[in-house]
């Protein structure tokens, strides 16, 4: 009889990224159930930076964010 076992998950360049890569894996097997975990992890690397670094982080991160806000005033204008 043969052994019948899932297809491994494709490997990605980005899989092998040491922690983000764990993530990824994650996100990629069980969307749903890991989404909450990684906003968390994210909102508090967030909160860590902010402790560590102070202002300069918080505006470091809105800086780098600003693309992301211009492409979604840019979807919300088309409608």
């Amino acid at each position: 009889m043969t052994d019948i076992t899932p297809a491994p998950v494709a490997r990605r360049w980005y899989f092998n990224i040491p922690i983000f890569g764990w993530i990824a894996r994650d996100l990629s097997r069980d969307f749903e159930g890991n989404i909450w975990f990684a906003i968390v992890m994210l909102v508090s690397l967030i909160g860590i930076a902010v402790l560590t670094w102070g202002l300069p982080a918080l505006g470091l991160i809105a800086v780098a964010s600003v693309p992301l806000i211009f492409v979604l005033l840019f979807f919300i204008t088309l409608g």
